[in-house]
């Protein structure tokens, strides 16, 4: 009876056992405000966890502060939206490689009485233009994410530096996207913003979608593994089991299907 007794001891605390490690085994994911924030994350990420039975913690911030937090190994997979970061984290050995998940694109609202009239262009490098001309309110979000690094791109393609000391009408917040809408709302100020967040924000005051359509606001998103020659101890193997999974025909319908107020707001583009 004592050795029966034993037994059945030694399999329960096995058991119990199994189930801690079941319940504990999950990856960490640096992503930026706009998949957490639009809802994707809560969308997509339940149906990965039910199919591998990976639980997903994800640390969204913007790009900037992703790959920094990827480099020093606080996270096992990167996905993040400005390619070219993206790429030198790779060529800097941090990731093992790069893929193309999915995209939507960049739009500017301003205030619906739209001082700098650039309602219903589709030349992002005139409209900024016209912005920094009539020294109409500009919020940014200042915050090296990958919206800011794209604005930053934009203004550059427009030959305008907002940054120059004394242009009052260029702010800063420092903050994440929804957050920097709030601002430009309560400014009645012009701000780029992914589609996503702006689909989502529901305060968004006297504000109205004024520009849209130019190839140059793209937004691609990308994924990568983090190295685990640079981190021994990134979780690899289930690193890489949610990238082949977003990577699936399972994985981009889900993303196609995802939709905010019954508009799709992000195009899965990896097949």
């Amino acid at each position: 009876m004592r050795i029966s007794c034993s037994s059945m001891i030694a399999v329960l605390f096995i058991l119990a056992m199994t189930g801690i490690q079941a319940q504990e085994r999950f990856i960490t994911v640096a992503s930026t405000t706009s998949t957490e924030n639009s809802g994707l994350f809560g969308a997509l990420l339940p149906v990965f966890t039910d199919r591998s039975g990976i639980e997903v913690r994800v640390v969204a911030v913007g790009t900037g502060q992703a790959i920094r937090l990827a480099r020093n190994g606080d996270a096992d997979v990167l996905f993040v939206h400005h390619k070219s970061s993206e790429e030198k984290f790779v060529q800097d050995g941090y990731g093992v490689e790069r893929f193309d998940v999915m995209y939507n694109d960049f739009v500017i609202a301003g205030p619906a009485e739209d001082p700098a009239n650039i309602n219903g262009t589709k030349d992002v490098a005139k409209a900024l233009a016209a912005i920094a001309a009539s020294s109409s309110l500009f919020a940014s979000r200042g915050d090296d994410s990958g919206t800011h690094k794209k604005e930053r791109e934009l203004w550059a393609v427009a030959e305008v530096d907002p940054t120059v000391s004394g242009k009052k009408w260029y702010r800063e917040t420092g903050s994440g996207m929804g957050a920097t809408l709030n601002v430009a709302s309560g400014l009645d100020a012009y701000v780029l913003t992914d589609r996503a967040t702006w689909l989502k924000t529901r305060n968004k005051g006297n504000l109205k979608l004024l520009m849209e359509g130019d190839e140059r606001m793209f937004n691609q998103y990308g994924i990568i593994l983090v190295n685990q020659k640079k981190h021994p101890h990134v979780n690899s193997a289930d690193g890489r089991k949610l990238i082949d999974w977003l990577l699936s025909k399972d994985g981009q319908d889900v993303i196609d299907a995802f939709r905010i107020g019954g508009q799709q707001a992000f195009f899965a583009n990896a097949m």
